[in-house]
């Protein structure tokens, strides 16, 4: 391996890592619920807001704070926002009651939505332009890791010890990814961040194209969650799985979306629109076979090994496709864009939530795949004009050419 794809790789791979302990943080509050509940004397209800104001923490404080720190240099933004990360678990850990839990974990969100903005951004200018969405992938594979391994560990974990000692190793994970990043990530070769004004986030909010993709994000990664939030009660409750073997199908789930993570970055690299479109078609496909498989054990594990294939499959190409057209159409505000886009992804997590507990609550388990099939086949509509759109474009940049070449 040459030289400088040896720093490439060990680079991402540094990214990796702050990518795992923050998608440890973020998952881990549904795992030690009950345990904080008890602990803090408080109602599960009440304790379920570390959840709900950790993604709306994201939601709003990734595009505001990555606007704010737009002028500071991507390695020196990227180990402040560790140093964030891990006052805001060791805060955590150490809270003795609701109101320092909850502020602690606002703290982390600011961190994780500033991370994943910037840290797309990083990825793509480490490797060719070429290899962007498997870069992106890569970093994003930390996120998968965390979902797999790491959430039913801190859960394992804070269930043996207490769930302050969960928080107290997502803090060590953050100081051993700041580490990394100081050691792995180069200063140069990155882009520069530049001052971004209110002119340039109105124009982020203002562009068609951008806002189109923002929609695609929220709808196509959402829906998925219809069905995900509610996937235990469903295999327990529809397909007859035993309690413990409903835990070994979700890190199954959860291995399926890191190998469908690495598939969705290198589909995406050279059109992400097609790759975006097909993984779409599929995935809403799989959702709505799950409402007729989910009673039939051996076929529901196959629907939802598949399922857990394109849960995450759309990541790399979504967040590279809107740095394409941010670079296109806002150059200023690129870290903007994919702070937004962010955004959007916690918007459609908490979109597709919300929407699988009134399916569950009026229509049943059972109906919650068609719903969030429903809630992809949107996305894919969406993602139609978006390649409409692509295909205009370059039809026209043809023509401008033609013009150009004969002096016009």
């Amino acid at each position: 391996m040459p030289q400088n794809q040896r720093r490439s790789a060990f680079a991402l791979f540094a990214l990796a890592i702050s990518a795992f302990a923050i998608g440890a943080t973020e998952f881990i509050s549904v795992g030690l619920l009950p345990l904080i509940s008890e602990d803090l004397h408080i109602s599960v209800t009440t304790t379920g807001l570390t959840v709900t104001l950790y993604a709306l923490g994201v939601t709003f404080g990734a595009p505001v704070l990555t606007a704010l720190t737009s002028g500071v240099a991507r390695k020196t933004l990227l180990l402040w926002i560790m140093i964030v990360f891990i006052v805001g678990n060791a805060l955590a850990a150490s809270a003795t009651g609701i109101g320092a839990l909850l502020a602690a974990r606002v703290i982390s969100a600011f961190s994780h939505g500033v991370f994943m903005s910037i840290g797309s951004t990083i990825a793509a200018d480490l490797v060719p332009e070429n290899r962007r969405a498997s870069a992106i992938s890569i970093m994003f594979s930390g996120l998968t890791i965390a979902t797999v391994i790491g959430v039913p560990l801190g859960t394992y974990i804070g269930q043996e010890w207490g769930w302050r000692i969960a928080f107290m190793l997502i803090t060590a994970a953050g100081i051993a990814a700041f580490f990394a990043n100081l050691t792995l990530v180069p200063s140069s070769g990155l882009r520069k961040g530049n001052p971004v004004t209110f002119r340039d986030q109105a124009k982020v909010m203002a562009n068609g194209r951008l806002l189109l993709v923002f929609a695609v994000t929220a709808l196509g990664y959402g829906g998925t969650f219809v069905v995900y939030t509610y996937l235990s009660p469903v295999l327990s409750e529809i397909s007859g799985f035993p309690e413990k073997t409903v835990a070994l199908i979700l890190v199954l789930y959860g291995a399926a979306i890191a190998i469908g993570n690495a598939i969705g970055g290198k589909a995406a690299n050279r059109n992400p629109v097609s790759a975006l479109l097909i993984m779409f078609l599929i995935q809403s496909a799989v959702l709505f076979v799950f409402t007729f498989t989910a009673p039939y054990p051996a076929a529901s594990l196959i629907t939802v090994f598949l399922m857990g294939l394109l849960a995450f499959m759309n990541v790399p190409g979504l967040q590279v496709y809107v740095v394409i057209l941010a670079e296109r159409f806002v150059p200023k505000a690129v870290d903007v864009a994919s702070a937004i886009n962010i955004a959007a992804f916690n918007a459609g997590i908490a979109l597709g939530a919300y929407l699988g507990g009134i399916v569950t609550d009026t229509l049943g388990l059972m109906h919650t795949p068609w719903v969030g099939a429903l809630m992809v086949a949107a996305a894919v509509l969406l993602t139609v004009w978006a390649r409409l759109l692509e295909n205009r474009d370059s039809k026209a940049l043809g023509a401008r050419r033609v013009l150009d070449s004969q002096g016009f």
